[in-house]
């Protein structure tokens, strides 16, 4: 039996909406999953005045940074989405790398897909979907960049691309960003170009060997960072020869 043919994604699949302001691009894009959009659809915005990150975390947006969301709809079978998050981290870091001076510190992902500039967080991800009435699943894949504003009291030490020495617009990084995640979704590939993906995060992944903490709901685990699995698991090695698998957590150095 033949095999259907392999739909490629370029960038002619995607649309651009660029907004003034919004409470939440993320939100913005549900909402048009709601009334029917097919997909593919960037939303920008160049304030958010309800933001949010991961677990219900405000986010701050003020102007001066990148705030988009794109919306895919039924983007993989889900026993393929768990390696989406670091197709998301990998088209981000390539985005990144390209405004960013040679003199700037390291460019790194730390797992599953925050975006690090020697060490200091300078980039939010917060991944959403909704079971839509007529069956269709929508994923949002909401992206917050710091280029030229920080939190001013961070939990954790923040940069942004303007202190790293790059002179970047949030729009000139969009456009590097449209780029790149139409190229690694393509390779991505609904899950199929997991060992692919899981390559190219190894080669910019921050603390593979390191001891880290990772903070689950109900409880924190520290161990060595073992690295990642072929299905994109973190393996936390906690001693005497056990390696635990771990899908979803919040990881710290040290």
């Amino acid at each position: 039996m033949v095999s259907p043919m392999r739909r490629r994604i370029s960038l002619g699949d995607f649309r651009h909406e660029a907004l003034p302001e919004t409470p939440s691009t993320n939100t913005e894009c549900l909402a048009r999953a709601r009334a029917g959009d097919s997909g593919f659809l960037w939303v920008t915005a160049v304030r958010q005045t309800g933001g949010r990150g991961r677990r219900g975390r405000p986010w701050v947006s003020e102007p001066g940074n990148l705030y988009a969301s794109l919306l895919l709809i039924d983007p993989a079978p889900m026993e393929r989405m768990g390696s989406l998050p670091l197709a998301i981290a990998v088209a981000v870091h390539q985005a990144v790398r390209m405004v960013l001076p040679p003199a700037a510190e390291p460019l790194e992902v730390k797992w599953p897909n925050d975006i690090l500039i020697g060490r200091k967080k300078t980039c939010g991800i917060l991944v959403e979907g909704e079971q839509l009435p007529d069956g269709r699943y929508a994923l949002v894949i909401g992206i917050g960049i710091n280029v030229s504003v920080m939190p001013d009291n961070p939990m954790y030490p923040v940069t942004c691309i303007r202190e790293q020495g790059g002179r970047a617009s949030p729009e000139e990084l969009f456009a590097h960003l449209y780029a790149s995640m139409a190229e690694v979704l393509d390779i991505w590939n609904e899950g199929r170009g997991i060992r692919e993906i899981t390559a190219r995060w190894r080669d910019v992944a921050c603390g593979i060997g390191e001891k880290i903490t990772v903070n689950l709901p109900d409880r924190s685990i520290s161990g060595q960072f073992a690295g990642i699995d072929d299905n994109g698991l973190l393996m936390l090695d906690t001693g005497a020869g056990r390696i635990l698998q771990i899908a979803a957590g919040d990881v710290f150095f040290g």
